[in-house]
């Protein structure tokens, strides 16, 4: 059992930035998160795409925005549980709640933050016959670790940033890469796509478009594919083959928690602290849904910083706390260090 002060369903930008918020209050969070790394949609579809709408930031690169929300948060500690989805949700009789991941693991909280963006991301997986099949025994949606592709064949399908990307990182790692994507126009950065060419020259990444992956082959293990390449059909032996086709976001098992859900999105009361209908449960960022409400990440952070206010109200009854703006109070970390700004000098002008 993981006790926490808030349970954060979510590791996107709006979850990472509610840890920061809920430490200045002196609330330790714990975050769960059904993708293997944090950061959500920004680590997983576009990391290394600008974006331009982060105050105090003319253009931050998405992969470079997590990397700061981490490092902004690390002072406070917060626990982290990635690729586990929340299930179950069982509310206690002192109104804390006990949520029961898909792995069995649970988290105690008398709050519970929903920040899961769009919903729990699910691997788009192609249309191929067994596919089920092969599904860990060769076929994968997500690279965790990619020393298990050391030595080994890779087939990578997609045309986006993550398939790019493992291409590049895995072209040093395995034996044999082998990108495949339906149209020769990648979607990815340009940096991205100007260095698979280069590998390509280099004799590192066999590049095969337009082509498109129709079947997979092999007793125990994928041993091959099938591929389909201007009406022709051949076979490339392979030990691994990654579908990067995006992902899909659901609501998924949180939707049959009793919470009041519109257009596949929860409802919160946006006039005081995007509370859901449940006592205790808030909804932030773009899972959430209110009159007026628009799906940007700063919009997130507001919303963050109002629901650990209320967060606060309900783990500490009648205590009354003082806002002080950080650059007056500084920020302690409970992992004992400090942030302040430099005192003033007091010195006699003669």
């Amino acid at each position: 059992m993981i006790k926490t002060d808030i349970l954060i369903i979510g590791a996107g930008p709006t979850g990472l930035f509610a840890v920061f918020e809920a430490g200045l209050l002196k609330l330790k969070c714990h975050i769960l998160d059904a993708l293997p790394q944090a950061g959500g949609q920004l680590s997983e579809l576009y990391p290394k795409k600008p974006i331009y709408d982060i105050p105090g930031f003319p253009e931050v690169l998405a992969g470079d925005l997590i990397d700061n929300l981490q490092e902004q948060i690390k002072q406070f500690e917060p626990g982290y549980t990635l690729g586990e989805r929340a299930e179950t949700i069982e509310k206690k009789e002192d109104g804390s709640f006990i949520v029961t991941s898909n792995k069995g693991k649970k988290f105690h909280a008398p709050v519970i933050a929903i920040a899961g963006g769009l919903g729990s991301f699910e691997p788009r997986k192609p249309l191929i016959e067994d596919i089920g099949f092969y599904e860990d025994k060769g076929v994968k949606y997500f690279i965790k670790n990619p020393e298990k592709f050391r030595d080994k064949r890779v087939v990578i399908a997609g045309g986006g940033d993550s398939a790019l990307d493992w291409s590049i990182f895995l072209a040093n790692v395995a034996s044999e890469v082998t990108l495949i994507h339906r149209r020769n126009e990648f979607r990815g950065a340009l940096d991205s796509v100007e260095k698979v060419q280069e590998l390509k020259t280099a004799g590192k990444i066999r590049l095969i478009t337009p082509a498109e992956v129709v079947g997979l082959n092999g007793a125990e293990h994928i041993e091959s594919i099938d591929i389909e390449e201007n009406g022709a059909h051949r076979t490339i032996e392979t030990d691994f083959f990654v579908p990067l086709f995006g992902l899909t976001p659901k609501l998924g098992p949180i939707a049959d928690w009793g919470l009041e859900i519109e257009k596949n999105a929860i409802k919160v009361n946006n006039a005081l602290d995007y509370q859901t209908n449940i006592p205790g449960i808030f909804a932030i960022g773009d899972v959430n849904t209110y009159p007026g409400k628009l799906k940007l990440i700063l919009c997130g952070f507001h919303e963050a910083t109002l629901m650990c206010q209320a967060a606060y109200q309900i783990i500490n009854p009648g205590k009354k706390y003082v806002l002080k703006y950080t650059t007056v109070s500084g920020v302690d970390g409970f992992d004992g260090t400090r942030k302040e700004a430099p005192k003033a000098v007091v010195k006699a002008i003669i």
